[in-house]
């Protein structure tokens, strides 16, 4: 097993990383998101599952968790090429969960490798061309009318590879005002230029032509009734419509150079459109009120990598280095309407604005292998961003530009003090800097960057143990604390604006455990412990939170797995997750009740012929629980969002 762009053993990792293989990722699942696979991760929390308008949020060690939408704070890479934009920002719902053959997971502040993001990194690839050429036919169906209907197929024929995956989704939601509509196709081509050299090529294409969204409910709706949607969202056909394409293209070379190169070159183009649920139907004596609540964007993202990694000697020190650079740049062209509540006709047009991002970042990372047991490892980033609106609507009021440059370093060693187990131990900085969206948006004249917000910054330290008990299990076990200072937080007056928090500091522990009691059953499990708390910070009143714990996050999660596997095909998975109660605000006010979940899934596969039959059934909440899978921070009191009850799925697949 490798760490993501440093090729080395995973024991000697002097970071929290962990490996998501294919048969949980695969084996059985529906694939509506991303949190199917990583919640088994210590240390990632995932909320809003079920909002195909909002995206997958998703927080490592925190961070993240303040994201009103997507994911902030946190690195997405999909065979190299970045989810991540310059901004900071990133969208999943293009990721091919039907392709996803291999998932690493980095905890913690990892700027000296990957720039602007201190919350970790998720590094997916995706399948390949097999040797054996197949082709396969897979239908997956379940409650609340959810449907797949997809194709997957791929080979080799002498030096070319290649591999396509395409599938449409329909899915009527748990919610009323939830359903989606989605089309998406992934393909992956290699050629072995020789024995050496390769280069591969990926494309994906997503139609997302309908993605509602129910919003959130106040505690009274939800007792009510849990699958109503808001007035607002209904009034307003709240949702959003996407189409993405993205090719990527990545050169290998171990021949040219002692060493070996990597070049990656990427183009994104991402067409969007989203009416937000609000505002409510308001009428005064002037008329009904209207507010900027329709949104636009066209989105052009590419950018190019250069990395050379290669092992030598330092004198009598053998090491291993990675060194590169890369240029990523972000054009979007936004819009934006007022909306009148009463009816969901348009109004005045509130902007019309070119938001460009360019980010060049210069990396390298050095292991020193001091002795057969003891790696030492150091690290550092520079980075160079740039922000820029220009504002063409009106006087051009709102225009304004930021330039940020972090340095950011890590230093790290592990030692294997026993065969099978290994200590590390690390310190490292990372930093987060504002996106469009934490900018506050110019729907006002004059109104364009706030000049007061400036990128956050983290500093890390931790420990860890991990290894091989016997032959039987793995196990990790960490224990971390991260203070940051000027935390970019949402301001609970004005839920648009965003502000610097000041300082907070984390403290938490992660374990991990995968044990095999026969070679057919297996159990895992994770916990985390976390207490995250604001060490200063003060609302408009002068109310100071010092003390008060980060909203949206759980002090205890716990993710355990109870499997059977034969080597005939057959399989029975149990899964549960627990979870503690979050706060919605910053004040913690409003405190949320924590649940507990337990899945399970079926399946079995059978050789008829020459084709190969695998049939599966799950069931999702099993004991039928009543509780809250999302909580919008800061958005009182609207900001549940309730998820569905005991719900089935099954599916068949036919592969040639």
């Amino acid at each position: 097993m490798t760490s993501p762009r440093v090729e080395r053993d995973i024991t000697e990792t002097p970071q929290a990383v962990s490996v998501i293989e294919p048969e949980d990722i695969q084996q059985g699942r529906q694939g509506l998101q991303l949190d199917e696979s990583i919640n088994r991760v210590p240390g990632v929390f995932t909320q809003n599952r079920y909002n195909f308008a909002q995206n997958l949020r998703v927080s490592i060690r925190g961070f993240g968790a303040r994201a009103p939408f997507g994911i902030r704070g946190i690195r997405v890479l999909v065979d190299g090429i970045p989810e991540t934009l310059p901004d900071g920002q990133s969208q999943v719902d293009a990721i091919d969960l039907e392709s996803v053959d291999r998932i690493e997971v980095i905890r913690g502040p990892s700027s000296a490798i990957y720039g602007n993001a201190a919350g970790g990194v998720i590094d997916i690839t995706t399948m390949e061309g097999p040797d054996e050429p197949y082709a396969e036919i897979r239908t997956t169906f379940g409650s609340d009318n959810f449907q797949r209907y997809g194709v997957r197929g791929g080979g080799r024929v002498g030096d070319w590879a290649g591999h396509i995956s395409a599938w449409e989704l329909s899915y009527d939601g748990y919610r009323e005002q939830s359903e989606t509509r989605k089309r998406l196709v992934n393909t992956k081509g290699s050629y072995d230029i020789d024995e050496q050299r390769r280069l591969t090529a990926v494309f994906t294409a997503l139609d997302q032509p309908k993605g509602e969204d129910p919003a959130g409910l106040s505690r009274e709706q939800v007792r009510d009734d849990r699958r109503q949607a808001s007035g607002p969202a209904e009034t307003l056909d709240a949702g959003q419509r996407v189409r993405q394409q993205r090719l990527g293209v990545i050169y290998e070379d171990a021949g040219s150079l002692p060493g070996t190169v990597t070049v990656r070159a990427f183009y994104t183009n991402r067409d969007f459109r989203q009416q937000l649920p609000f505002p409510p139907a308001i009428v005064t004596p002037g008329g009904p009120v209207s507010a900027p609540s329709l949104i636009r964007f066209d989105r052009d993202f590419y950018g190019v990598g250069v990395e050379y990694s290669d092992a030598d000697n330092l004198g009598a020190i053998p090491i291993r280095y990675t060194a590169g650079v890369e240029a990523n740049f972000q054009r979007d062209s936004r819009r934006r309407w007022n909306v009148f509540g009463t009816d969901g006709t348009r109004d005045d047009q509130t902007q019309q604005a070119l938001e460009s991002a360019e980010t060049v970042g210069v990396f390298a990372q050095n292991d020193f292998l001091l002795t057969d047991r003891l790696t030492v490892t150091l690290g550092g980033r520079f980075d160079r961003l740039r922000l820029k609106i220009d504002d063409r609507l009106g006087d051009g009021a709102a225009s304004g530009r930021e330039s940020f440059s972090e340095l950011s370093g890590t230093a790290g060693l592990s030692y294997r003090f026993l065969p099978q187990h290994t200590f590390y131990a690390s310190v490292g900085t990372a930093f987060e800097s504002p996106s469009f969206t934490e900018f506050y948006d110019p729907t006002e004249p004059g109104e364009g960057f706030d000049p007061g917000l400036d990128p956050q910054k983290a500093l890390n330290y931790e420990v860890g143990l991990k290894g091989f008990l016997g032959e039987n299990a793995r196990y990790e076990l960490t224990a971390f604390t991260v203070e940051t200072r000027d935390e970019i937080v949402q301001v609970m007056s004005e839920p648009d604006r965003f502000d610097n928090a000041g300082r907070t500091r984390r403290y938490g522990v992660e374990a991990g455990l995968e044990y095999f009691f026969t070679p057919r059953l297996s159990a895992s499990g994770s916990y985390t412990w976390s207490d995250f708390r604001f060490r200063s910070l003060e609302n408009a009143d002068g109310d100071s939170f010092r003390g008060k714990r980060l909203p949206g996050l759980p002090r205890h999660a716990f993710f355990g797995e109870l499997a059977w596997r034969e080597p005939t095909g057959f399989y029975a998975v149990a899964d549960t997750l627990l979870v503690s109660h979050v706060y919605g605000d910053n004040a913690n006010d409003d405190r949320v009740a924590g649940y507990g979940v337990v899945n399970a899934r079926v399946g079995t596969t059978q050789q008829v012929g020459a084709v190969e039959f695998e049939t599966f059934i799950a069931v999702n909440n099993i004991l039928n629980k009543e509780y809250i899978e999302n909580v919008r921070v800061n958005s009182a009191p609207n900001f549940l969002e309730p998820a569905p009850e005991r719900n089935m799925f099954g599916g068949v697949r036919a592969r040639f």
